[in-house]
């Protein structure tokens, strides 16, 4: 049986930062020296991961990571931010590095930089996006890029059932890798039927359900659901977040899932979030349907 597991980027970049340096920045040659720390003097950033590594090219400088699950539009803040912290903390250049993991539902753009200008003053700092449905699945199979098996699933062309069989394979293979056998689940539900997942892993939703990463992700939908003001009750924004979250794990609405909106909007935004997470589309249709 699968065991709990969390998301700790520290601790899956930790697993071989050598390869994840090289496989951010596309650098020849760089030698990973250590780990940061990520507590500054006013701020302590928990999601970031700050690595030390050195070039033959450009010398000693610092890698900065950050893993999003959503894309906000207050990352071009925050990676300046957290670029100028560690710019001025340790006295190195910083190569800083934005990883989304799930596709933001629209088309807004995601942007590579952070811009301002105030009183004739300008502020730029680039950094670079990774978007992870964007990157082709047997970059990361093979060879593994260890820390990215979990993600496997978000991957392009990851949403088959041999890859994520595949994926399985490696991890349970790895001794380290085997406690993100969780999160390669939670994942994997979003772009394949649920029963095929549960198959697939040979588990049923209880484990993820009492892993540290379900209350975890919990608990982040119930604050992104009261950032939009929807539990005090705007049904309209309580809507799309209910259409979002269908988006997200069935990639489309079709007339048979737009029935049933109402009746997911008028329920607890945790009932919500747990259903989408647990339910395959016909299981849905079976209990909210009218037709049933």
């Amino acid at each position: 049986m699968a065991k709990p597991a969390d998301i700790g980027s520290k601790r899956l970049i930790g697993l071989n930062p050598d390869r994840w340096v090289e496989w951010v920045t596309q650098m020849p040659d760089l030698q990973y020296i250590g780990m940061e720390s990520t507590s500054f003097e006013w701020v302590s950033r928990q999601t970031d991961v700050l690595l030390r590594v050195r070039s033959p090219q450009q010398g000693e400088f610092l890698v900065v990571n950050e893993l999003q699950l959503y894309y906000n539009a207050q990352m071009p803040r925050r990676m300046q931010a957290y670029a100028a912290l560690a710019e001025e903390k340790y006295q190195l250049p910083v190569y800083p590095v934005l990883v989304n993991l799930l596709k933001p539902d629209g088309k807004q753009p995601i942007p590579t930089r952070y811009e301002s200008e105030f009183g004739g003053l300008k502020a730029l700092r680039e950094y670079k996006v990774i978007n992870l449905w964007e990157i082709e699945v047997q970059t990361v199979l093979n060879p593994p890029i260890r820390p990215l098996i979990p993600f496997v699933p978000l991957l392009k062309d990851g949403n088959q059932e041999l890859v994520v069989q595949e994926a399985v394979r490696i991890l349970r293979a790895d001794g380290q890798l085997q406690d993100f056998e969780t999160l390669l689940g939670f994942f994997a539900n979003f772009v394949l039927d649920t029963n095929l997942v549960k198959q697939i892993l040979r588990w049923d939703m209880s484990v993820l359900e009492a892993s540290p990463l379900y209350r975890e992700l919990l608990e982040q939908a119930r604050k992104t659901v009261l950032q939009q003001g929807i539990e005090q009750g705007i049904e309209q924004e309580r809507r799309k977040t209910v259409e979002n979250l269908m988006r997200l794990r069935f990639q489309t609405i079709d007339s048979e899932l737009e029935e049933i909106v109402p009746k997911l909007v008028a329920l607890p935004t945790e009932e919500v979030f747990s259903l989408m997470l647990q339910k395959s589309r016909q299981e849905l249709l079976e209990q909210f349907s009218d037709r049933n």
